[in-house]
């Protein structure tokens, strides 16, 4: 059975991962950012028994960061996926809108979080023999813009940037490097920008119920496409431009409504 590691399964496409890995019987660590949230899991995920553990973590520590690889590695024996899911979101305003504290937290978990959590199971990986490390992709990965999300998209952006220069760099270790293109999942970092009902916040519902899924359907794709990954490099992607052409001539007659 593969040993799984999930940066910020509390909750979210992190939580909806942790919860397919597990049904398929593979062993599971995660991490959240507060106890609180870290109980309130194993609570939730209680019938799975020792094949979960939790941790308290922050992604913005790297000695965070190697004490979650040693927890998993001292119950499970190894390290076999490691998926940096943990990001923050800000509220929906202009960049000259938003507190240096915002954007700095924002980027310190986006950006140093993802590198901490790509550099420490590579380095364990790479002495093992091989493994698997999944970055998260998200809103602004493919240079889409959305007006009051520069800062999260940003983030993201360089997310994609800094995950093809490691494999890059990578190239020749045994270790896959590859990232996660989930494309627009009904979670609550989703909602936060959804806003409060005027006219722009309904619009964005409208585009939200047009493209989004929920996070049962995405998260059981990456589950299986990242358990039969292979090579050095990957980037499993759900939300196609296919499917997107698909959804947008079939949005007249498809009626669907996350926000009710």
């Amino acid at each position: 059975m593969k040993s799984i590691v999930i940066t910020g399964g509390t909750r979210g496409i992190g939580l909806g991962l942790a919860k397919r890995f597990l049904e398929r019987g593979c062993f599971v660590t995660i991490n959240g950012k507060t106890e609180d949230s870290v109980r309130r899991v194993l609570r939730e995920l209680a019938s799975f028994g020792d094949r979960l553990q939790a941790v308290t973590a922050d992604v913005r520590e790297r000695s965070d960061m190697e004490a979650l690889l040693e927890t998993a590695v001292q119950r499970f024996g190894t390290v076999d996926i490691w998926v940096n899911n943990a990001g923050i979101a800000h509220e929906t305003a202009k960049v000259w809108e938003l507190d240096q504290k915002t954007i700095e937290n924002v980027f310190d978990s986006n950006v140093l979080g993802v590198i901490h959590g790509t550099v420490v199971p590579f380095l364990a990986m790479r002495e093992h023999g091989g493994g698997k490390i999944y970055n998260m992709e998200g809103l602004g990965s493919d240079g889409f813009i959305m007006d009051g999300m520069s800062i999260y998209g940003t983030t993201k952006s360089a997310l994609r940037y800094f995950t093809r220069a490691f494999a890059n760099e990578a190239k020749d270790s045994p270790v896959l490097i590859g990232s996660l293109s989930p494309g627009m999942v009904v979670t609550d970092l989703l909602r936060e920008t959804v806003g409060d009902g005027s006219p722009e916040s309904m619009k964005k519902r409208k585009f939200y119920n047009m493209m989004a899924d929920d996070v049962e359907t995405v998260t059981k794709y990456l589950c299986e496409k990242m358990l039969a990954g292979n090579g050095r490099t990957q980037r499993i992607q759900w939300l196609t431009k296919t499917k997107i052409l698909f959804r947008m001539l079939a949005a007249p007659f498809r009626k669907r409504d996350f926000f009710s």
